[in-house]
């Protein structure tokens, strides 16, 4: 192990280079965004002088634990410290002059959890295959993502811009060319994905994106942004402004918001939750129109981003399965949940025959949550590509299926980290992820992972991905597809 330097526009890094890969973790893009900075839109970080120590990570965003069964299924990173908006960086050519592809990732956790610094979040197999990497650590729950009147909306979105363009400004100095950056996410990760795509401010601050498991769909209106931020403020017992939030002890403000998301798992009553309801997170991005794109229309998505959507095949599983609700759902339950998502059950019954109602509702809730939103973005970009991650988890005796979050293995070729074992076992296919990481790193590189476009008026072409199966299919489950047309 060597060290290894880099010149930023901040100042010089020094980080470590190992089997021919530079890694320069916890980098600053932004400053603290605590004490004058809480709540604010983020601001440059500050210049050094000398080298800069990016052996270690750095802080991640304050959060609370998941909660079980999830704590032990989604293993969590956290580091206490104010410089929380940093990124992680693995290059195999750290200096200017490489000009190679660039992948920045940001990671998911329903917008309240999560962090770049998880073992599973490596980036040294792509830097391994020729792509410079960087992982995004950005402001979490109330933080990033409460409305509260005197700060922006969506400061974890903010944040992510002011990564992009922290990417655009230094990243040659790592052997990374910045016209060819793709941005890519799982589950809030490809949601926000999918708002900055129609943001303005991103325009121009990458060239290519993946959404894994998101897509634009995903949000709430301002009304329930700020329904939320009341009953937030009625749980500490302050008013709903960012003065007097930043007055509340950060271990007092973050144990609130642990309540206020098991408040809302117990109950997502719309009455109390509004559009948060259906989508399953109290804190989200707030947009105004409210408008997910159309076919053939794109709805204001950026038309000079190449775009790769998907989802998992059996989704929503890895809410059902483990809680042990899969198995107990009743048939009234099914029938209560088709009619809130506005789901033709009897057309799924038919599509179905002896399915059980776990079955029924963990195909209607992936296809309204994940896969139509995926599809409908592909739909509304021409030259898009859709994939489906189909390989089924052995765990829980098999019921875990194609789960939620299952595929981040086989994208990062880290199938044998401890991070995934819990979700994958240990004896995921290997070949598998060297199939979907490596048209991970091809799109990155050229735009094309190695299949035909979805053409909505053609074969709907999708990349299924199973383990010695990967196979392109001609718009799979379409009868079911077709259900959600002018619902969804």
């Amino acid at each position: 192990m060597t060290d290894a330097t880099a010149v930023t526009r901040q100042g010089t890094l020094r980080g470590r280079t190992e089997d021919g890969i530079a890694a320069f973790l916890g980098v600053p893009y932004a400053a603290a965004p605590f004490g004058p900075r809480r709540f604010a839109a983020p601001k440059a970080a500050e210049p050094w002088t000398g080298e800069r120590d990016a052996t270690a990570y750095g802080p991640t965003a304050p959060k609370a634990p998941y909660a079980p069964p999830f704590d032990a299924l989604i293993p969590e990173t956290s580091q206490d410290g104010p410089d929380c908006l940093n990124l992680n960086i693995w290059t195999p050519e750290p200096g200017p002059g490489a000009r190679l592809p660039v992948m920045v990732w940001l990671h998911g956790g329903s917008f309240s959890n999560g962090s770049a610094n998880s073992s599973g979040y490596r980036g040294d197999t792509f830097a391994r295959d020729g792509v410079v990497f960087v992982g995004v650590n950005y402001r979490l729950g109330v933080d990033g993502f409460l409305h509260l009147p005197g700060a922006p909306d969506n400061r974890g979105l903010l944040d992510m811009i002011a990564a992009l363009e922290w990417v655009r400004d230094n990243i040659a100095a790592f052997g990374g060319d910045p016209d060819r950056v793709t941005v890519f996410g799982e589950s809030a990760g490809a949601v926000a994905i999918g708002r900055l795509l129609v943001d303005p401010a991103a325009r121009g601050l990458f060239r290519r994106a993946v959404l894994q498991s998101g897509a634009c769909h995903h949000f709430v209106r301002p009304d329930t942004a700020r329904r939320i931020g009341e009953r937030t403020a009625e749980r500490l017992g302050v008013a709903h402004t960012a003065e007097a939030f930043a007055a509340v002890p950060l271990p007092e403000l973050v144990a609130a918001q642990n309540a206020l998301s098991e408040e809302f798992r117990r109950r997502p009553d719309p009455a109390v939750w509004g559009d948060a309801a259906l989508n399953g997170m109290v804190f989200e991005p707030v947009a105004e129109d409210g408008t997910p794109p159309g076919p053939g229309a794109g709805a204001g998505v950026d038309p000079g981003v190449d775009l790769l959507v998907g989802s998992n095949r059996e989704e929503n599983r890895l809410y059902m399965v483990p809680t042990g609700r899969f198995t107990t759902i009743s048939e009234g339950r099914v029938r209560r949940g088709a009619d809130a998502f506005g789901a033709d059950l009897a057309g799924y019954r038919a599509s179905r025959p002896g399915a059980s109602p776990g079955e029924l509702l963990d195909a209607i809730v992936t296809d309204w949550f994940w896969r139509i939103p995926a599809v409908r973005l592909a739909e509304a970009v021409p030259g898009s590509y859709l994939y489906e991650f189909a390989w089924r988890s052995p765990q829980f005796g098999g019921e875990l299926g194609a789960c939620h979050a299952l595929e981040l293995g086989f994208v990062f070729d880290r199938v044998d980290d401890p991070d995934y074992v819990a979700l994958a076992g240990k004896d995921a296919p290997e070949e598998l992820a060297r199939a979907m990481h490596g048209a991970w790193v091809e799109f990155a590189a050229t735009g094309d992972p190695g299949w035909g476009a979805y053409d909505p008026a053609g074969e709907r072409a999708t990349m299924v991905f199973d383990a010695g199966d990967c196979r392109v299919e001609a718009d799979p489950r379409a009868a079911e597809r077709g259900l959600w047309e002018g619902v969804r």
